[in-house]
Parts: C-alpha cells; structure tokens; sequence
C-alpha cells in the first residue's frame, strides 16, 4: 500500500462533545489535547458554499431553525453555533470549508472532510466540496481525505477532483460495498467499529485499502482495533484517548 499520511487518532467534529461541534472551537480543543487530525461535515449553503454542519436542520446545534440548505451562507455565517452547547461557547459561528482549511493548514493538521449532502443535493455537494477542497489544498503535502456515506456524492467528487483521496463510509457491510469501493477508487473504508475485525481489515489491506472506523469512545474497543492493526480511529474520547500515549485509562 501507499504510505498513509494521516495520524492514527482523529477528533470527531472537531472535539465535538467537550466543544460545540463543528465550529473553530471544538477545533482548538482537540488540539490543545494533542490531536493533529480532525473529521467534520460538510454540506452546501443555498448559494454553494461548502460549511460545516451535521444536521440537515439546523435546530439541534445553531440558533437558526429549518432547512440549512435553504439559507445563504450570509444568513448561515451570522448564526450562533455555540449557545446551545454551553453558556461559555455561545456566539460561536459555523465555519466555512475554506476557515477551516486555513486553520488546520497554518497549523499542520490533516483533515477528514465527511460530504454530508443535504437530502436531494448528493451530487452537487460532491462536486463542489470535491472541487473546493482540491483549490483549497492546492500545493499541500497532506490533502484531505473526503469521506461519505452516499455513493453518489463520491462518484461526483471522484469526477471533480479525482487526485484527492476517498473513503466509502458504512454502518454495515452491505451487498456490493467491496466493489463500490473498488469502483470509485477509494483509498479507505471507514466503518461503524462494531462491524471491524481482523477479517475485515486484511481483505481491505490486501486491495490496498486502509481501514478505519468510527466512533470510538470506549478504551476496551480502542485497544481491541489497534492490536488488530488499524489505520485510524475517529473518537469523541479527546480527553481519554491521547495521540502521543494512546488509550488514558
């Protein structure tokens, strides 16, 4: 296989339990507990412009309500992120891709882009995210790993910007995963933990795929992926899971 340029420990939205998810601050966070790799989500605004959110509404993690798809990324940038986490983050505003390309960037973190397409938008928010991710990223040593659940929106980004790596998303092995791994070139699988084991990880590295997994929080599963060789594990855990030592138990 390729050298894999990525850490093993990845922060999940940015450190997006300690932090509001998603945003700058969750961000520092993570990295002030050591991580220099970090997973967010991107989606598009009403007028293209790739930011991060989880949601396809925007109730749960913002002051806004509705649709996020339906607001400009005007309207979106002046929301407040932060204020429904804790008192301490409130006025916190979603980022941009292109925020927080610079961010990571200037510190030298690498990052797990995850197309999160608005329901009808698969296509479009492959491509765009694909195609700003590749100008964003342009002369970088380390680029971002795109990663995403719908097929669809990684054959667009595979067709916009086919030099940056890929990695299928799943919760389950379902029928045809392999092959529609194999057909838009991945670089990795990225599973539900449960679903990993030592099967699974030497029928990926034998096609020359990485194998990582998602959302690891418990030390028991952390310590079972690593003996089993795993290439990267996506964790809430920024407080009990340290990149430099492993698993603080």
């Amino acid at each position: 296989m390729d050298a894999w340029p990525y850490p093993l420990w990845i922060a999940h939205r940015g450190a997006g339990k300690l932090a509001p998810e998603n945003t700058l601050a969750a961000f520092r966070v993570g990295a002030s507990h050591g991580y220099r790799a970090f997973e967010c989500d991107v989606k598009l605004s009403a007028d293209g412009v790739p930011f991060l959110l989880h949601d396809a509404t925007l109730q749960r993690t913002t002051s806004g309500h509705g649709v996020a798809a339906r607001l400009t990324w005007d309207e979106l940038s002046r929301l407040d992120a932060g204020g429904r986490h804790s008192r301490g983050y409130a006025g916190e505003p979603m980022p941009s891709l292109a925020g927080i390309a610079a961010y990571c960037q200037r510190n030298g973190y690498a990052l797990n882009i995850e197309i999160k397409p608005s329901p009808g938008d698969e296509s479009a928010t492959g491509r765009v995210v694909a195609t700003e991710a590749a100008r964003l990223w342009a002369g970088q040593a380390v680029p971002p790993l795109l990663s995403s659940f719908s097929v669809d929106a990684l054959q667009s980004a595979l067709d916009a910007a086919p030099a940056l790596p890929r990695a299928l998303l799943l919760d389950s092995l379902r029928a045809g995963w392999f092959e529609q791994a194999q057909a838009l070139s991945c670089a990795a699988v990225v599973t539900n933990y449960s679903v990993m084991d030592a099967t699974l990880i030497a029928r990926l590295h034998v096609a020359g795929l990485r194998a990582l997994v998602y959302t690891v929080n418990d030390p028991a599963e952390a310590h079972r992926l690593m003996a089993l060789g795993i290439d990267g594990i996506i964790t809430d855990a920024v407080d009990r899971f340290s990149p430099g030592v492993g698993v603080l138990d």
